[in-house]
């Protein structure tokens, strides 16, 4: 058995599904291992791609992503996809490849000093250096990852632990007897070339795969935390509720999440991957004006959500009274300390303070539910003018939203475009929204729909992208077509970088960099044996989404190219 079957092995029994790579020589043993023990490999078209779609594996399946990618560039191409895993809190493992052990620093092919580049965005970083500690190793990899706050764990692996042992040997002249020692010097090298590779292969035959797995631990909240919540609580006349990301990281209890939520009889505002939790239209949902109903509020509680830019840095929150419940410690105390705070799982918290609590509070919900019509209103109104040219933005997610399936999973790849689809468009269910998190990195799209589409493959998958954001990862309906995903593309097309236009225009006065081309993205689609179509009116939007849809059913990923007019609906908001 080499390394990468030692690997496969390992894989199998934390129940993967799915390896994402992009092939290299280094690494190959790993990906034919693991095609070979049912393992699904996902080759892709960039290494970032490959991170992305096992992040969304490990968002929405809880089991971690795998991905493997070849040595020094492979590598390096990871890095922003795994520092959002990081930010995001994802856990996932990069298996990485790299030149053989006796030649590292030497000048091999694309040999770097990988553990120092990776160490920074990864929670563990390792090289293997012996066949026999590829178990330990990985079993450890898988532990770590999930363990407390979850994030990415990279583990280096040289070329010589992954290939059959007498190959290995032979690359290393250990087997010629032919070639007979000069002198000294040569006997002494042939000797410690045959030792290193010895070595490397010392112990292989007594791998102990049976070691039961350990299960991933991290800091839960105690009784007196309940207590003390349920004191404020009872003393508090408007409690509002924001539940974020944070508190997603057990996709197997979000269900049971959201009737905790719904039992508690809270107003909430959901925001990440919190979005969709309490179904499309559950009246206890918030969307609009939140930073009013947090002044207006005399408990705030949030779970899984730091006070970041997003909450303005507490600056939202003032001196009003607040519990915080989230597993990373730096985020607790994130900017403000907490009124509460409560060192845990916000998942677990919230599901054991739903057993003893249940608010009532008619006029508070009735309150921000009035603002929240107010507001619908108003984007109603603005769906309604008539644009210039192409089709106005508020319209169309109004159109799309009464269109799409009750299964539909959204993924959130731009800046305006996107950000206005927050607005307007509803996630059916759980786990149906992803978007990058904190780090705001564009080029998700793809690899998070590969994903979702692998994780749920009954259900109907979109990618909301803005035109710059597209631009990153539309190479990938050649992997969607190869695979037989049929995933959605509706790339909204005003031929700008509109988020980053909006401020530099008003306070640069300038344009410089701003600007693309109407493109025909469509035709990306078409190229790799997909459909696709350019749509410039509603009407047409509306008929290019019943195709996109029939599509999926005949397993034809599709790209809905739609020319939209400039818009300033989000006006002052914040792009840095």
């Amino acid at each position: 058995m080499n390394g990468g079957e030692i690997i496969a092995k390992i894989l199998q029994k934390h129940d993967v599904k799915f390896l994402f790579t992009l092939c290299g020589g280094h690494i190959s043993p790993i990906f034919v291992a693991a095609e070979k023990s049912g393992i699904r490999v996902i080759d892709t078209r960039h290494e970032a791609t490959a991170v992305f779609a096992a992040d969304a594996v490990s968002r929405l399946s809880g089991v971690p992503g795998v991905v493997t990618v070849t040595a020094g560039p492979g590598v390096t191409n990871t890095v922003t996809a795994i520092k959002n895993a990081s930010l995001a809190q994802s856990p996932l493992i990069l298996l990485g490849g790299a030149a053989a052990t006796i030649l590292k620093g030497r000048g091999s092919l694309q040999d770097i000093d990988q553990l120092s580049v990776m160490k920074s965005t990864c929670k563990w970083s390792i090289s293997i250096r012996r066949v026999r500690d590829i178990v330990p190793i990985l079993e450890e990899a898988f532990r770590r990852c999930q363990e407390g706050v979850p994030g990415p764990v990279f583990i280096e692996c040289p070329i010589d632990i992954l290939y059959d042992e007498a190959l290995v040997k032979s690359w290393y002249g250990a087997k010629s007897k032919d070639n007979k020692p000069k002198n000294l010097k040569e006997q002494f090298l042939q000797w410690y070339v045959n030792r290193h590779a010895e070595k490397i292969f010392e112990g292989k035959d007594y791998i102990d795969f049976d070691r039961p797995i350990k299960t991933p631990g991290f800091i839960n909240h105690n009784s007196n935390d309940i207590n003390k919540a349920l004191r404020m609580l009872n003393h508090a006349q408007k409690p509002l509720f924001v539940i974020g990301s944070g508190a997603m990281m057990q996709p197997s209890q979000v269900h049971q999440l959201a009737r905790a939520v719904e039992k508690m009889n809270i107003p909430v505002y959901l925001s990440g991957m919190a979005r969709g939790l309490l179904g499309e239209n559950h009246p206890l949902q918030m969307r609009h004006r939140r930073k009013e109903a947090v002044k207006d509020a005399d408990l705030i509680i949030l779970a899984g959500v730091p006070n970041d830019f997003r909450m303005d840095y507490g600056n939202h929150i003032g001196r009003r009274p607040f519990i915080s419940i989230n597993r990373s410690k730096e985020d607790l105390f994130k900017n403000k300390k907490p009124t509460l705070p409560i060192w845990g799982d916000p998942s677990n918290f919230l599901i054991e303070l739903a057993e003893t609590y249940q608010g009532n509070c008619p006029d508070w919900i009735a309150k921000l539910a009035q603002r929240d019509q107010e507001r619908e209103a108003d984007i109603d109104q603005k769906s309604e003018a008539q644009a210039n040219a192409g089709i106005n933005p508020l319209a169309l997610f109004r159109q799309l939203d009464k269109k799409l399936s009750k299964d539909a999973i959204l993924i959130a790849d731009g800046g305006d475009f996107v950000a206005t689809a927050s607005y307007t468009l509803r996630p059916r269910s759980p786990l149906s929204w992803l978007d990058p998190g904190v780090y705001g990195t564009l080029g998700v799209g793809a690899g998070f729909a590969l994903g979702a589409k692998l994780v749920y493959p009954n259900k109907e998958v979109w990618i909301i992208y803005g035109d710059g954001s597209a631009g990153y990862s539309l190479m990938e309906y050649d992997t969607f077509h190869r695979h037989h995903l049929p995933i959605i593309s509706l790339i909204g097309n005003d031929a700008c970088w509109g988020q980053i236009a909006r401020d530099q225009v008003h306070l640069l006065g300038s344009d410089c960099a701003m600007n693309l081309e109407f493109s025909d993205y469509q035709k990306v689609a078409a190229a790799f044996g997909g459909d696709g179509r350019r749509t410039e009116t509603l009407d047409d939007f509306n008929k290019a989404v019943d195709k996109a849809q029939e599509s999926t059913l005949n397993q034809v990923p599709y790209i809905i190219n739609a020319i939209i007019s400039k818009s300033d609906f989000r006006k002052g908001s914040i792009s840095v």
